[in-house]
């Protein structure tokens, strides 16, 4: 049985190696990895549309020379910050539809066939109460957006976009169940949307509960609806993003030799980590590094 390919988001770039080219060499020659996922926490979809699309230029340049494929570009911690797509007012959740939109067109230029990431989050209640689904007003517009994106994402000449699963209630969806409602609603989309799943999130103990909070029913119910997945090191206590140099309970084999028991060897993995911005330099590439050979070790 054909094992999934594995790559790596450049999360692990931002701040410091944050052009093509210093990326893509990087990746190629010393990871010793030839699939990324990039994050637009190095490229901004508002940035003027010359500046924009030299940006995309320069990644269809740089990765042809080095040989890298970019499987989808994420929408980064930056965008992930906002409220996005569910914000409590409706003129930010625009502003959140053309910034997806703009991305759309970069990605295209850049030779990039996916966009992908969480979609928002609705705003807290006064008294802290989390409730077990978002209220439906806010569901059903966050669909009828998702349509109207797969629209525009179509006419920019993508091919797919992802949605990221995210272990908070206040966010959609956080469960195999309402992900599955999701890609039943968008049954029909002028691009199809499938999920891009997450180790650390899946994983979640104090949401989902000791025992139950598991990869397992994420590959087992969503199936061919998965995309792509992100593997980081956690301890299931918090969505940690540590790199394999670091314990958890985590095992790369294992969880490849998961993923190809759901019949999801097609389903690229990404490493996806993150470090402070403090930390030097040489010891993140270091750990990044060591971490990329345990993946590709595991892929063995």
């Amino acid at each position: 049985m054909t094992r999934p390919s594995v790559g790596i988001n450049l999360s692990f770039c931002v701040k410091r190696w944050v052009t093509p080219a210093l990326w893509a060499p990087l990746v190629r020659d010393e990871l010793g990895l030839d699939l990324v996922q990039l994050t637009f926490d190095l490229v901004d979809p508002l940035w003027p549309d010359a500046v924009l699309d030299g940006a995309a230029d320069d990644i269809r340049a740089m990765t042809d020379r080095h040989g890298i494929t970019v499987h989808s570009a994420f929408v980064g911690l930056a965008h992930y910050s906002f409220n996005q797509l569910l914000h409590p007012d409706p003129r930010l959740r625009e502003v959140a539809e053309h910034w997806l939109a703009r991305a759309y067109r970069f990605a295209a230029r850049a030779g990039i066939p996916r966009v992908g990431g969480p979609l928002g989050a609705v705003a807290a209640r006064p008294d802290g109460h989390e409730p077990d689904a978002i209220p439906d007003p806010d569901y059903r517009d966050l669909v009828a957006r998702m349509h109207r994106l797969a629209e525009v994402a179509s006419g920019a000449g993508l091919t797919e976009l992802l949605v990221e699963p995210t272990p908070l209630r206040r966010e959609w969806p956080w469960t195999v169940e309402q992900a599955v409602r999701m890609a039943e609603d968008l049954a029909g989309a002028a691009l199809p949307w499938r999920y891009c799943v997450d180790w650390g999130h899946g994983t979640y103990e104090p949401l989902y509960g000791p025992g139950r909070a598991a990869m397992e029913p994420w590959f087992e119910g969503l199936g061919h609806r998965i995309g792509a997945v992100h593997l980081q090191q956690t301890d299931y206590q918090l969505d940690r993003h540590w790199d394999l140099t670091r314990p958890g309970r985590v095992d790369p084999r294992a969880a490849l030799a998961l993923q190809r028991r759901a019949g999801l060897s097609d389903v690229p993995v990404f490493l996806e980590v993150f470090y402070p911005f403090e930390q030097d330099d040489a010891s993140v590439l270091d750990a990044v590094r060591r971490s990329a050979l345990i993946l590709r070790e595991a892929a063995a």
